[in-house]
């Protein structure tokens, strides 16, 4: 089970209300929101192995080189020679060190890459991963990674975080009319304004599925483009014609990383803390109580 980490606080912190606060009155609320759904995860779906992959980087510099919008609308402060502040509201931003150190404490594996971010992360465990793979997240980028054959599939919250939607091939087709790969082609032919894809201008989602559908993936729509003979309207031709610089480059972009290079670390879930002292500091520096308990109880079970 991979969890796409920044995902799932950011639903936590806006699903469980601000008013549950540690001691001194400050909130913890995407902290314990996100002991809460880990608690459930492993309870409802009992995985061996439990990875909590990081962004250590949320707007590669190799991603902006490539397409400069990319994510460009969510950057708080520029950092030079350094990764972007992302903007956050106020009161999550102090959170995120404490969710480290008790996951850390816990000793749930906590991984990430410098230039890379928790998709590529994810991307290349998948990759390597032998058996069955849960990705946990509320990115809809992640879909491209859902694979039958592999066991692959995407759990993604529906609703805040109180029910999981199961996203295997079924689904995709169903609703996109793509599978786990023509989902990133379909992602960048439609744009992604939440990410600061321009996609190609009057190539929405329906349009990109019945592409995709009659020339298989991104490389046979270019080819068409390019014969005279491919049944493609004259007006989605010049579209696709003019985005040829963006359908370059889009592909790099819109794609995980599966090739991140990552130090060995264990991945099993542990059935009791690693520090259980620093988890005992922490969980009374932070009031964490019944959410930290629970987390602890699945393990144990």
């Amino acid at each position: 089970m991979l969890l796409d980490t920044a995902s799932l606080y950011f639903r936590a912190y806006f699903g469980v209300p601000e008013s549950v606060k540690a001691p001194d009155g400050t909130p913890v609320n995407a902290v314990r929101g996100l002991l809460d759904f880990i608690a459930r995860l492993v309870q409802d779906h009992e995985p061996d192995d439990l990875v909590a992959c990081m962004d250590f980087d949320w707007r590669p510099q190799w991603r902006v080189e490539l397409i400069p919008s990319y994510k460009a609308h969510r950057v708080a402060e520029e950092v030079e020679g350094g990764p972007d502040e992302e903007e956050t509201p106020d009161t999550l931003s102090p959170q995120v060190p404490v969710i480290e150190s008790v996951l850390d404490a816990i000793g749930i594996a906590r991984v990430g890459a410098v230039g890379y971010e928790a998709d590529d992360v994810i991307g290349t465990l998948t990759g390597r991963a032998p058996g069955p793979v849960d990705i946990v997240t509320g990115d809809r980028d992640l879909f491209q990674l859902v694979d039958d054959a592999r066991g692959v599939r995407v759990l993604y919250p529906v609703k805040g975080m109180g029910s999981l939607q199961a996203v295997d091939e079924a689904v995709l087709r169903e609703k996109y009319g793509v599978d786990g790969p023509g989902y990133a082609d379909l992602a960048l032919l439609r744009g992604d304004p939440s990410d600061g894809l321009p996609g190609v201008p009057g190539i929405g989602e329906k349009t990109a599925a019945k592409l995709l559908a009659s020339f298989g993936d991104l490389a046979g729509i270019l080819a068409a483009v390019e014969d005279p003979a491919a049944k493609i309207s004259p007006a989605q031709r010049k579209r696709l014609a003019e985005a040829g610089a963006y359908l370059a480059v889009a592909p790099k972009v819109v794609r995980v990383a599966t090739d991140v290079p990552l130090a060995p670390f264990e991945t099993a879930l542990p059935s009791e803390p690693r520090d259980p002292e620093v988890l005992e500091a922490l969980a009374e520096r932070w009031g964490l109580g019944g959410s930290l308990q629970r987390l602890l109880s699945a393990l144990a079970r």
